[in-house]
């Protein structure tokens, strides 16, 4: 594991590599993942906002949310934002079924470096300081780089669980 590799919270000093992070992506024309990276970041405090704005039950106002917090995974040799985490704090049905307690994604251009692996192992930490000890983490079926990211962090498969509209969704087990 990179020394230089850690996971911070969504500030205003990171606003330069946070937008060249959401940059790369728009450019790579790729899903979004997670979905929090999805909100454009050009007013920032807007975005920040919006990522503190669900991370806890009290902010909870949409029965259909849970708390979730994310994080960003920074390079500080580079200082380059490489990744950003999604951490659900409890599961709703949907969750349980088809998104897990933590969505992850590396930027497009920083691929293939084992970055992913080491995101998931620091999320993974996270969730057991919030108290979670058994975490489920899905991917999509034929996605054969994130279901190794999750083997390699510890992941047991379960079950498949096909959505509304026909994906297929493999869905592990991990105990940290």
């Amino acid at each position: 594991m990179r020394n230089s590799i850690r996971l911070v919270q969504p500030s205003a000093e990171y606003k330069d590599e946070y937008i060249s992070f959401y940059d790369d992506w728009i450019a790579s024309s790729e899903d979004i993942v997670p979905w929090t990276v999805e909100k454009e970041p050009y007013d920032f405090t807007a975005m920040l906002n919006f990522l503190y704005s669900q991370d806890s039950e009290e902010k909870i106002t949409d029965g259909s949310f849970v708390p979730h917090s994310t994080y960003w995974l920074l390079d500080d040799e580079s200082g380059m934002i490489i990744g950003a985490a999604n951490l659900r704090h409890r599961l709703n049905e949907k969750l349980l079924n088809s998104g897990g307690h933590i969505g992850y994604g590396i930027r497009p251009s920083a691929r293939r470096k084992g970055y992913a692996t080491q995101l998931l192992a620091l999320t993974l930490e996270r969730m057991k300081e919030m108290g979670l000890n058994n975490v489920l983490l899905v991917c999509d079926k034929g996605n054969v780089a994130s279901e190794r990211t999750i083997l390699k962090n510890g992941g047991k498969f379960e079950s498949e669980y096909v959505e509304d509209h026909g994906n297929v969704v493999r869905r592990f087990w991990i105990q940290v």
